[in-house]
């Protein structure tokens, strides 16, 4: 794996901001594109640009033929058995809340429980919220453990026979945890709950196989795996989504309409109302393409490396505090820390004016930010794009910020 090679393919790398080369220590929010998506995404709007499905002319079929070799990409990049268990969607937002709002919704009653952790994202929390709401079923929480990663014990502890749904992500855009789903779901099943896996933050960063995982559902977004933004994927075992509901209804999703009723299509198309979202599709194959010929396991490895080195660097920071495991083989490629009085704002603007781009505020985690007694955390999270030079940078930006704010107060 040559990271200078790797660099290379992605053009917004080479730039400078404030006068300074960047530096994107960001990806968890988003990832950069290389140029493979890039040119993926334009010649599709230079050469094949039509709608899916509906329309037997040459540029029609070709528009279908590369949506649904996407889908087929995803299938084999998570290892489902049937592309009818691939959902394109705008992201993993809108995949978590089609099976709450389909799956949960019909399956849920009072005095069922659905189970999440503290350490949840928000598009893993409120659509929960919503569906017990409705349903008068009880929403529970894992506890964490003082490093905040989550303990099966607890696990055990937690999950009854009462519990219907567990949705868990695995690895946390805040704390770098990578949670134990495999173990978790095996759990999920014994109490007869099913397992919903948030898959945002692991997705782009190691190897995925929902066979072996034994999950009911995954949800991933395209745009934090090299991928364009507006497309994600929910992915879930063809049993429960042909029992589900579509929540999403009109053209392309349906079978025959009548004046007073109408069926659905087939998986997975009774999912996908309206026009898809077929560049979108495209660009994700595309950065499939990528990842695969990169290696999952090389840019995992990689990213452990960086954490290793990350963490060492920057515990020596005085007034430095780190949120998570300090065990860079227990967490993903990101550190999320605070500076002692210095608020992660200002963090952010002081590394920013040296051209290095990191992420400042809740991070969707109101929840996991109150446990850790944090109004707001600093981020800094690695890709397959990223150097130890650049952890370097990051490390000296910070010493600048805590000297700048010590003159100044």
């Amino acid at each position: 794996m040559n990271i200078s090679d790797i660099r290379k393919q992605f053009p917004i790398l080479n730039q400078e901001v404030n006068g300074r080369q960047l530096v994107y220590l960001d990806s968890a929010a988003t990832s950069q594109k290389p140029i493979q998506v890039i040119e993926a995404i334009d010649h599709y709007y230079r050469n094949i640009n039509s709608n899916v499905h509906r329309g037997v002319h040459t540029l029609g079929t070709r528009a279908t033929d590369a949506y649904e070799g996407a889908r087929e990409k995803v299938r084999k990049f998570i290892n489902a058995k049937s592309t009818q268990e691939i959902i394109f969607t705008r992201g993993t937002t809108t995949a978590i809340n089609t099976v709450a709002a389909s799956y949960g919704m019909a399956n849920l009653k009072e005095g069922d429980e659905i189970v999440i952790s503290h350490m949840e994202h928000h598009s893993n929390i409120i659509p929960w919220q919503q569906v017990a709401r409705r349903t008068g079923a009880t929403l529970k929480y894992l506890p964490l453990q003082e490093d905040g990663s989550i303990s099966l014990e607890d696990v055990r502890t937690t999950v009854t026979s009462n519990t219907k749904i567990v949705s868990i992500m695995q690895v946390s855009n805040v704390l770098g945890v990578i949670n134990p789903i495999k173990e978790i779901a095996a759990i999920a099943h014994q109490n007869g709950a099913i397992m919903v896996v948030d898959g945002a933050q692991s997705a782009p960063h190691m190897k995925i196989d929902v066979q072996e995982l034994n999950c009911d559902f995954l949800a991933f977004s395209g745009h934090k795996m090299c991928g364009p933004t507006g497309i994600g994927v929910l992915y879930g075992k063809k049993e429960l989504l042909e029992e589900m509901e579509p929540i999403e209804f009109g053209g392309e999703m349906i079978d025959f309409v009548q004046l007073q009723e109408s069926t659905w299509k087939e998986l997975p198309w009774k999912f996908e109302g309206g026009t898809p979202i077929i560049a979108g599709a495209v660009g994700l194959g595309a950065a499939i393409d990528f990842l695969q010929q990169v290696g999952l396991e090389n840019i995992e490895a990689h990213e452990h490396k960086l954490a290793a080195y990350a963490l060492d660097k920057m515990s020596s920071i005085e007034g430095m505090t780190i949120y998570g495991p300090m065990d860079p083989t227990k967490r993903a490629g990101l550190v999320t820390f605070n500076l002692s009085d210095v608020h992660p704002h200002d963090v952010a603007t002081v590394l920013d004016a040296e051209g290095i781009a990191v992420r400042a505020g809740h991070h969707c985690a109101q929840p996991l930010m109150r446990w850790l007694k944090a109004s707001a955390t600093a981020r800094a999270s690695f890709y397959l794009y990223n150097t130890e030079e650049e952890i370097d940078k990051l490390v000296l930006g910070l010493i600048k910020t805590k000297e700048y704010f010590s003159d100044v107060f």
